[in-house]
């Protein structure tokens, strides 16, 4: 059997060599190999999942239930700021965002299942690519979901977590129903006609068409929003012109809204895309619009959330997060596989406390025995049925929970994303 104490300085070896060779989206070939290598003895092992990805396999002594569980591979385009020997060696890449916390953690999983083979079911590893997504480019989660290997496969639980700063080293929270936002990207191409800055009247300037309407924007998601409404909305870059001695012909901005509810959601697009509409033409300029990225909320199920409540406690301790953050992760896209819970890693103590996507983002490495521990006891409550229990339950006290009802009802919209 695997003895805790060996298993944490495992642990802390492979994420600091993960995190000192960090790769972008779709190149994370070093570290698909260093996986690889290390989980041949554990379970059957595909590579080349949606590109870079890993599969790996794990069975129990009998057929049973099936859990998932997801670890996101990618690294963030930032430059490494800490001056730690474990820092990264790749210019102008870090792993700002843990994913080689998450990582660790499902591996660390895989080699205590190893070590303790679960009597029934079967457990698979999805170490995916590109979970962090630029403008118009594709998710990793859908690629893998496009994969012959998933394709058609269904469990009774997905499971994932997300490093979480807010946190302390020790707890994982969990949200109640709503785990990320859902995330809508956008392009604003203004179109204008270039002339001599000293004849202006004879263009049309598309930087100052654009200035304006990102002022309207903000203005105008603002007053769109209701009090109680979390919503998030940002323009991230602006880009334009030829010369300061032009008129500019044409700028463009980008910039990405977040939101809970669908109606909210809903109802701000059409916001943003008429005001920038009627502005461009109340100036007389072209405009193309464009949506990307659009990707829906991480839905926890209610079935879930309660296993969590009743398993984790005496292990880690366990936050109940009433309130969703605006963040988002194509870990929604994974519903369609089947009931998922994205829970929440806490990872501030001696180190971390910085923001995701910071140059200075850390953890404190304590974090990754309570992470491997907290996925390890759902993954067996799921393989032992307690999970049915918890639906019997439910169903019996006539509480099928909204965040069940609300999951099944993202998942269509899940699949439409995958296909679309």
């Amino acid at each position: 059997m695997v003895q805790v104490h060996e298993d944490v300085d495992d642990l802390v070896r492979l994420r600091r060599q993960l995190h000192q060779h960090p790769e972008l989206r779709f190149t994370e070939h070093r570290t698909a190999a260093a996986l690889a290598d290390r989980l041949a003895p554990i379970g059957r092992v595909r590579t080349g999942i949606a590109g870079t990805g890993l599969l790996v396999e794990i069975d129990g002594r009998a057929p049973g239930p099936a859990v998932l569980l997801r670890a996101d591979m990618d690294a963030y385009p930032v430059q490494d700021a800490k001056e730690a020997d474990y820092a990264s060696t790749n210019p102008g890449v870090c792993h700002a965002c843990g994913h080689d916390v998450h990582m660790t953690v499902v591996y660390g999983v895989a080699a205590r299942l190893a070590a303790e083979p679960p009597a029934r079911g079967s457990v698979t590893l999805l170490f995916q690519p590109a979970e962090e997504i630029p403008f118009g480019e594709a998710s990793g989660a859908a690629a893998a979901l496009a994969d012959e290997a998933l394709r058609g496969r269904r469990y009774d639980a997905v499971l994932g977590l997300h490093c979480w700063p807010d946190l302390p080293v020790g707890t994982v929270g969990v949200d109640r129903e709503t785990a990320m936002a859902a995330k809508d990207a956008f392009r604003i191409e203004v179109l204008g006609r270039a002339a001599h800055a000293a004849t202006p009247a004879l263009g049309r300037d598309a930087i100052l068409g654009l200035s304006g309407i990102v002022n309207l924007l903000h203005a105008g998601v603002a007053r769109s929003r209701n009090p109680h409404e979390l919503v998030a909305f940002n323009i991230g870059t602006i880009s334009g012109g030829a010369s300061q001695s032009q008129v500019a012909a044409h700028a463009e901005a980008t910039g990405t809204l977040r939101t809970h509810d669908e109606a909210t959601r809903e109802r701000l697009k059409e916001v943003i895309e008429r005001i920038a509409r009627q502005q461009a033409a109340a100036l007389d300029l072209g405009l193309r619009f464009t949506w990307a990225n659009e990707m829906p909320p991480v839905r926890n199920a209610g079935s879930l959330v309660r296993l969590a409540h009743a398993e984790l406690p005496g292990s880690v301790e366990v936050a109940d997060l009433a309130e969703p953050p605006l963040t988002t992760d194509d870990f929604a896209l994974l519903g369609a596989l089947g009931p998922s819970l994205y829970v929440k890693l806490g990872v501030t103590g001696e180190r971390g406390g910085a923001p995701l996507h910071s140059g200075s983002f850390d953890v404190d490495e304590r974090c990754l025995t309570a992470g491997v521990t907290a996925l390890e006891r759902l993954t067996r409550a799921v393989l032992d049925g307690r999970l049915a229990a918890e639906d019997a339950t439910a169903a019996g006290s006539g509480d099928t929970g909204r965040a069940d009802q609300r999951s099944a009802a993202d998942d269509g919209r899940s699949v439409e994303a995958v296909r679309a």
